[in-house]
């Protein structure tokens, strides 16, 4: 007696899904494959690059800084080019995205400038937060001036600019005290504030907002002390550099 198989049929939905999985996988690879097709193409090579977000570094610094070869094209590695850029001086971070036929977009955040300070050869250097070097041409920037490279006085200057950038806008330089309580000074025209090394967003308010009161009142004073725990002290002349901790001057405001 012969047995008889029957060979069990597939579906007719079962192909369907196997065409459309077919047919993905064939446009996957088209996918894939085609940048590196179209990089041979001279219609797709690299014949404009758009920089945006500089302030102040060079446009041409940013495009030396990318290495573009005279053949490359709009469907290169974006990845290679923005890790470039990143280890540009100055720059924060950056991205490099495509406009066929023949553009790039270069976005580029940069670190932010905090001080000019003086450095050994009697000119200045633009600094960052951590007192870093930057290759910003100083004579475009309008920074506070430091005398020293000194951490402690641009990183009390790096939390003005990040909690008040209008008051930061308004110091024209910035140095040590050399007193008993310490601290930093910034110059701000014909006013003076006094802040402690580690003066926080609660006390640059507080300051801001005595100095609006002044203003207000059309009350003159020459220096804002901030160094105190929870007040501001008003003076009508600058403090001497050894005012000894146990004077008194009268209260304008608390923190």
């Amino acid at each position: 007696m012969k047995s008889k198989f029957r060979v069990p049929r597939i579906p007719r939905v079962s192909w369907r899904v196997l065409a459309w999985a077919s047919a993905a996988m064939a446009g996957l690879v088209i996918w894939m494959a085609a940048p590196l097709a179209l990089r041979r193409m001279t219609f797709f090579g690299v014949r404009q690059v758009e920089v945006v977000g500089i302030r102040y570094l060079d446009a041409d610094q940013v495009l030396a800084a990318l290495r573009l070869s005279p053949h490359a094209s709009v469907f290169d590695d974006t990845g290679v080019l923005a890790e470039r850029l990143r280890e540009l001086d100055g720059v924060a971070d950056a991205s490099v995205s495509r406009r066929p036929p023949g553009s790039l977009i270069v976005i580029v955040r940069e670190i932010e400038p905090v001080a000019l300070v003086m450095n050994g050869r009697g000119a200045l250097d633009p600094v960052d937060a951590d007192v870093r070097p930057l290759p910003f041409d100083p004579a475009s920037l309008d920074l506070p001036v430091v005398q020293a490279a000194d951490s402690g006085v641009v990183g009390v200057l790096a939390r003005v600019q990040a909690f008040d950038p209008a008051l930061f806008q308004t110091i024209d330089a910035a140095r040590r005290v050399a007193s008993p309580r310490g601290g930093v000074l910034l110059e701000l025209g014909s006013h003076r504030v006094l802040l402690s090394s580690d003066a926080g967003p609660e006390v640059i308010e507080a300051v801001v907002l005595v100095a609006r009161d002044l203003a207000a009142k059309r009350r003159s004073y020459a220096e804002l002390d901030a160094r105190f725990d929870g007040q501001v002290v008003v003076r009508r002349r600058p403090a001497p550099p050894s005012l000894p901790s146990s004077t008194r001057p009268r209260l304008a405001g608390r923190v």
